[in-house]
This record gives structure tokens, C-alpha cells and sequence, in this order.
């Protein structure tokens, strides 16, 4: 355990003294803000059955910023290592190259996890000035953030794997966002192709990561879902392994 919060905090120290940081924090919160700012003024000036968290979750302004996060937080892990040449001195060090992998996916999951706290200050606002909750209950709240952990597991391993797969930043990014877009976006195809058929529509469904946040931000977790990314997240960190390991030898 040292040597893996040994790297953990290398890690997270690379992510704090670079600025790309701060400017992903930044725009991030910037856009999460004026995307709640605008929602309430949507739902005040029009009569809406659904909650704050559901407008809010299930509206195309959250979604594009989401998914543009992961590429930005991811694209350095690795590929700055290869352009910087240091990944021949990590490697070389008494450690082990899962210890390696995890400490990185790790370090990406608890800056993606920063990302998202001011949101609970934003719905405790919202709530101390209205008089109203923004879910109807509490367990929308959890379910919700716990699907946004999830898909942070999932969408940030993608991030990795494309990260380890080049020693280009902007490669890296541009693989990575395509990737994630399609993730998101592909289980629309039923609807834009009029396809009609139940069974079809529900493969596509247990896919398709709105139609998660449709169910978890009215407080209903389904396991399947869950099942889902945890799954994926697994496997997209061996895939990094092996591309991790493929390149040590290479090197």
C-alpha cells in the first residue's frame, strides 16, 4: 500500500501543479454553473412535473461539457510520460506495473470526483433560498451521483487507455472524445432510423447512458447499469495494462 499512495500522490501532484487543471476546474465549474442558472430560470418561468436534478442531469447542456471533461483530464496521464521520457525511470523503479495503472486511474477518478462537489453547494443553495428540495427525494440525489461515478469510471478509463495508446495529447484527446461520443450518442440510433422494434430499442436502452440518468435521477438504480460500467471500467483498464506493458517492452 505505501508504494501505491506513493504513486497516487505522484500523481495527483502532477495533475494540481499543471495548469490544465485549474483550467478544466475552471470552464467546468463555469459551464455547470450557467447551465443551473439557466435551468431556474426555465422552471420558474414555465409550470415542469420533473425535479431540479432531473432537468438539470437529463438536459443536452449537461452532457456536452461532461463529456468533453474526460478527454481533457485524461489525455497527459501517459502520453506525457512517453514525450517526456520518464516512464523509462517509473518503470525501472521497485514497482509493480498494476500498482502503476491503478495509482493513475486512481489519481483521474479523484480529480473528476473534485470536479463534481460544488454541485452539492449548488443544490443546498438552490434549496436555502427557494424553500424547495431539487429532488423529491433523497435518494435521487445518491442515485444520481452515484451514476455520475460510474460513468466517471467507465468514460475516464477510455481517456486512459486512449492516453496510453500515443504520446500525443491531442491524439489522445480526439480518440478518446470519439470514443466517449459514440458511447453516448449510438443508442439514438433506433429513434433516428424509425426502428420500431421493443427488443431492439431495449439493447440500445441498456447502453445508452441518458436513458441511465432518466431512471437513477428520479432515485430508481437499476443494477444493470451498474453492472454495465463497472464491467467496462474493467476492462478498459486491462486493455491499459496490456498497451501499458506492450510499450515498456517496446521502449
Amino acid at each position: 500500500m505505501k508504494i501505491f499512495f506513493t504513486l497516487f500522490s505522484r500523481e495527483l501532484k502532477a495533475f494540481f501543479y499543471s495548469p490544465i487543471a485549474y483550467v478544466v476546474l475552471f470552464y467546468f465549474l463555469l459551464l455547470a454553473g450557467v447551465n443551473f442558472w439557466f435551468q431556474i430560470q426555465i422552471v420558474n418561468g414555465y409550470p415542469v412535473e420533473l425535479t431540479m436534478v432531473e432537468v438539470i442531469f437529463r438536459d443536452v447542456q449537461f452532457w456536452f461539457p461532461f463529456i468533453l471533461s474526460f478527454p481533457l483530464i485524461t489525455m497527459r496521464v501517459y502520453s506525457e510520460e512517453y514525450r517526456m521520457g520518464t516512464l523509462e525511470t517509473l518503470t525501472t523503479a521497485p514497482v509493480k506495473d498494476f500498482q502503476i495503472i491503478l495509482a493513475k486511474f486512481c489519481a483521474v477518478i479523484f480529480f473528476y470526483c473534485v470536479l463534481w462537489a460544488p454541485s452539492f453547494l449548488s443544490f443546498a443553495t438552490f434549496q436555502y433560498f427557494t424553500g424547495h428540495t431539487a429532488a423529491n427525494a433523497a435518494g435521487a440525489y445518491y442515485a444520481t451521483f452515484l451514476l455520475l461515478f460510474l460513468m466517471g469510471l467507465f468514460f475516464c478509463s477510455v481517456g486512459l487507455l486512449a492516453s496510453a495508446l500515443t504520446q500525443d495529447q491531442i491524439i489522445a484527446a480526439t480518440i478518446s472524445f470519439s470514443i466517449i461520443l459514440l458511447c453516448v450518442f449510438i443508442p439514438f440510433l433506433p429513434m433516428v432510423m424509425n426502428i420500431t422494434s421493443p427488443a431492439i430499442r431495449d439493447i440500445f436502452a441498456y447502453f445508452s447512458p441518458t436513458q441511465h440518468m432518466e431512471d437513477f435521477s428520479k432515485g430508481i438504480i437499476d443494477s444493470r447499469p451498474i453492472v454495465w460500467y463497472v464491467s467496462m471500467t474493467a476492462l478498459m483498464t486491462f486493455l491499459t495494462l496490456q498497451v501499458f506493458q506492450f510499450r515498456k517492452w517496446k521502449a
